[in-house]
């Protein structure tokens, strides 16, 4: 009986695939040949234009793009190859929701910043952040969602995402999470395939962008198999709302919040700091690492409000700026500019850090060269941004001397 079993177990791992099922597969290789093809292609071009370097770079951005395209589709099918055939494990695991969202939104911020698009976070009512479940891929769907509506939205559009918890039992708590933009949406007739493999509108909206056509998909499959629920609602040329309801079980032993070292927490006890930042949930997670080391904090949502707080404060008033460096209505870098060249005693010795998730060695000098001091990168780390802070006091007593 026990051979019995053992080979009917074996038969059922080894089933063969159903007619939708090999459809499904034969449509993902052939997707990933068409790309191969292409590269291949551009190959070929290359080597026909070898003197003309302005050919041959236009090729290379190509193959770059095909390539990383490439990828991403690979991964992809293999994510979805997993979940089909039951090889993900979930895990259960502890982590904090307010750094996830914040780490979601600060990932997605540099994509939204070139596709000129505003990224904004609230986090509504919520009685526990601490959670256990399964953050990788928790991270994998709201980056997913959130990528998406980024890349399907309009030139000057948004994106709003917010959290909220709906329920708590005594163990575990619900969540929804809202993504909102104000894209292109989708046709009724879209609609009702959004969530199958490869689906995509036939209008060169969408086919433009280069979907791989498996980031819904895989983010259905995910959120079902997290005991989750995922639906949309969306209307052509005026946007998409993703709606995402998932439990986890509320840690019962949270870790305690890391308080600054000693040096830290005397060092900036009452230094006055201007926290510029667009981000809600990044606002919101700074200030509370300041403030719980004894700073006083005062906040602009944006560069023109940081400008107008600094130009209407007196001399010396703050000891130093943070400033995001990627904001609607005046982004950080034009916002350092004005301050450095208004005619007051410290507009040009104040320390002020760029904060930003761009760590190219361009992004850095681009920060330099517009007046920033320091460089400090997102998501922040409450250590580096309190010895950041340290380094800020210090250039400003020796400025003062």
């Amino acid at each position: 009986m026990d051979c019995c079993n053992h080979q009917c177990e074996a038969c059922h791992k080894h089933k063969e695939r159903t007619p939708e099922e090999m459809k499904a597969l034969i449509n993902r290789l052939n997707r990933i040949e068409g790309q191969v093809r292409g590269i291949r292609g551009m190959v070929e071009i290359s080597r026909r234009y070898v003197g003309d370097e302005a050919k041959q770079e236009e090729c290379r951005e190509k193959i770059m793009t095909a390539s990383g395209f490439l990828l991403d589709l690979v991964n992809d099918v293999l994510n979805m190859n997993k979940l089909e055939s039951g090889a993900v494990t979930l895990e259960e695991k502890p982590f904090n929701l307010r750094q996830m969202v914040s780490e979601i939104v600060t990932m997605v911020e540099g994509q939204a910043w070139h596709e000129n698009v505003q990224v904004s976070c609230k986090t509504l009512a919520w009685n526990h952040e601490n959670l256990i479940g399964s953050p990788m891929h928790l991270h994998q769907v709201l980056q997913n969602v959130v990528g998406n509506a980024v890349k399907y939205n309009c030139p000057g559009g948004s994106v709003t995402i917010s959290c909220e918890e709906k329920g708590f039992d005594g163990t575990t708590a619900t969540f929804l999470f809202t993504c909102a933009d104000t894209g292109r949406g989708m046709s009724a007739a879209f609609q009702q395939h959004a969530f199958e493999a490869f689906a995509q509108e036939e209008s060169g909206a969408r086919t433009a962008y280069k979907g791989t056509g498996l980031g819904l998909p895989i983010a259905k499959e995910l959120v079902e198999q997290m005991g989750g629920k995922i639906h949309f609602e969306s209307e052509l040329g005026v946007g998409t709302t993703f709606y995402i309801t998932l439990p986890f079980r509320v840690d019962p032993n949270p870790p305690k919040a890391e308080s600054a070292k000693p040096e830290q927490a005397a060092s900036i006890k009452g230094a006055h700091i201007l926290l510029v930042e667009d981000n809600e949930l990044n606002m919101e997670i700074s200030q509370y690492i300041l403030e719980g080391a004894g700073a006083i904090v005062a906040q602009a949502g944006n560069g023109k409000e940081a400008v107008r707080r600094f130009s209407e404060s007196e001399p010396g008033t703050f000891d130093c700026i943070l400033m995001d460096v990627m904001m609607p209505l005046m982004d950080g870098l034009e916002a350092t500019r004005t301050i450095r060249a208004m005619q007051r005693p410290d507009a040009a010795t104040i320390p002020i850090v760029a904060m930003t998730a761009n760590t190219f060695s361009e992004d850095e000098q681009r920060s330099r060269e517009a007046g920033m001091n320091l460089f400090l990168n997102k998501p922040v780390d409450s250590g580096k941004m309190l010895q950041t802070v340290l380094e800020c006091l210090k250039m400003g007593g020796e400025n003062a001397l």
